[in-house]
């Protein structure tokens, strides 16, 4: 399981995913289900996420609703984004699908 902020439009997000890159395929096309088709994304180590967030942690890895290759952690933009350092995160991944280049 992986731990990612993303920065899109609508603000900062944090999800939890099985798959091992942010850019897989079937992970881009589950966000743009979501209307999710721009954005930068940061890796946090899973360890930082699960201490950060607690107990809400264990809730959102709990919920049968949700599938092991996208779990939204937290869509708090304001939240997300404070909750982490620059330092503590990854490098950065820009990603721009076709239909949100042509808008």
């Amino acid at each position: 399981m992986k731990a990612m902020m993303l920065l899109t439009g609508n603000g900062a997000l944090v999800i939890l995913t099985s798959y091992e890159k942010v850019t897989t395929p079937s992970l881009l096309e589950k966000l743009a289900a979501k209307g999710i088709e721009k954005f930068i994304a940061y890796e946090i180590p899973l360890e930082l996420a699960k201490q950060r967030y607690g107990g809400h942690f264990g809730t959102v890895m709990g919920d049968v609703h949700e599938t092991d290759d996208l779990r939204v952690l937290d869509f708090n933009g304001d939240r997300a984004f404070r909750m982490f350092h620059f330092d503590e995160l990854g490098p950065p991944v820009a990603y721009q699908s076709d239909a949100a280049k042509a808008a």
